[in-house]
């Protein structure tokens, strides 16, 4: 049985402004209180697994230990099958060290034309694995998905990374223009945090 949170405080253990902001807006119905790990000065751990999974158990049992409060940490990113598997553990490595997802969605589509392929269309899905850890070591964790298919040129200011070339199953527009509220209810970090409030958190205040 997976443990339970209890406390009003959670440290998001992220950098991404992105990221922080997305998960505030999903776990503010549970009355609680979420703080960045960048607020918090806490350095950002060198991500050396070999999953999404192992990268976000990384990232929540630094932050956990360095605030001494419950952590949650996000590890997600873009796969495409036709680039065999990338950018996939490596997408925000492929952004640069500004973080620039111009740069990192221009490569997608040049790495695919330099394949012969026709981006658009491609298909692609985003993973999201999320980790919950305490300061005494335990973590619970899961993992989302959403498919869809690539769009170029890039669409939207909404959302942030890969958001303006991703075009979810069943949508004709990318997560990038859609409503922050529309991108939640289908994406692959709220079916993560689906799993991660019913195994962990019970019923929203």
């Amino acid at each position: 049985m997976a443990r339970r949170f209890v406390g009003r405080k959670l440290v998001i253990a992220s950098h991404n402004p992105g990221k922080v902001r997305e998960i505030n807006d999903l776990v503010r119905p549970f009355d609680v209180e979420a703080i960045s790990a960048g607020s918090l000065g806490l350095p950002e751990p060198e991500e050396t697994g070999t999953t999404f999974i192992a990268n976000a158990e990384l990232k929540a049992r630094a932050s956990a230990l360095g605030s001494g409060l419950p952590a949650l940490a996000d590890d997600s990113g873009l796969v495409v099958p036709a680039l065999d598997g990338a950018p996939g553990l490596y997408s925000a490595r492929w952004a640069g060290p500004t973080k620039d997802f111009g740069i990192a969605m221009d490569r997608v589509e040049r790495e695919l034309r330099a394949r012969g392929l026709e981006p658009s269309g491609q298909q692609a899905h985003f993973v999201c694995a999320l980790a919950l850890a305490w300061p005494d070591g335990h973590c619970e964790s899961f993992e989302g998905k959403v498919h869809g298919r690539l769009g170029f040129p890039r669409r939207g200011q909404n959302g942030f990374g890969y958001d303006p070339i991703f075009i979810a199953d069943g949508h004709a527009i990318t997560f990038g223009e859609m409503e922050p509220v529309a991108k939640h209810a289908i994406s692959h970090r709220a079916r993560a945090f689906a799993q991660l409030i019913e195994a962990c958190f019970g019923t929203a205040a």
